[in-house]
């Protein structure tokens, strides 16, 4: 009989902390640096060139990491004691994903509609948007980044609630080690 493993798979380990890397790299690039600089300025083809491989990677590994959270064991479920705060970590995760694929494709949306591969990429010559907010998946885009944040902000919330407050080492449970 196989007993549940007390960790996550080494995978969906170092998937979850490239993805937390990234994900801040990106959210903090396009919110301090990209939405800051003006469309005209020749330092934004060098941030979306940067911001735009960031995100397909996040949206690659993203989907790396579903497909191999369905397919691995994993540990059971760590509760509060609290339904409510039980619920909120189930809605927090499931958000997480939605939120993360919500970002990949709504960025790859806009850069569709903006031709960004062609001028980021490829120096096709022809000048970037005036304004990217013109373009409803930017729109989203934003949104989303807002939400995610929110999400991100709650997670950690949550694992450091788990770690010190209920003292249930949950956090060794996203760490490499036996399994």
């Amino acid at each position: 009989m196989n007993s549940l493993p007390t960790r996550y798979h080494p995978a969906l380990v170092a998937l979850h902390w490239l993805l937390a890397l990234g994900l801040v790299f990106a959210l903090g690039m396009g919110t301090f640096s990209l939405d800051k600089l003006p469309n005209a300025s020749p330092d934004k083809i060098g941030a979306l060139r940067g911001h735009m491989i960031v995100g397909l990677a996040i949206g690659s590994l993203m989907l790396v990491r579903l497909i191999t959270r369905l397919k691995t064991a994993v540990p059971p479920t760590v509760g509060t004691g609290s339904h409510a705060l039980n619920l909120l970590g189930r809605l927090v995760h499931a958000g997480l994903y939605l939120a993360v694929f919500l970002m990949a494709a709504s960025g790859a949306a806009t850069a569709f509609l903006a031709d960004l591969p062609q001028i980021v990429f490829f120096g096709s010559g022809q000048p970037l948007p005036e304004d990217f907010r013109l373009l409803l998946p930017r729109s989203v885009h934003g949104l989303m980044a807002k939400v995610l944040m929110a999400l991100i902000g709650l997670h950690v919330l949550g694992a450091l609630f788990h770690q010190f407050r209920l003292k249930d080492r949950l956090l060794s449970r996203m760490w490499f080690g036996s399994r």
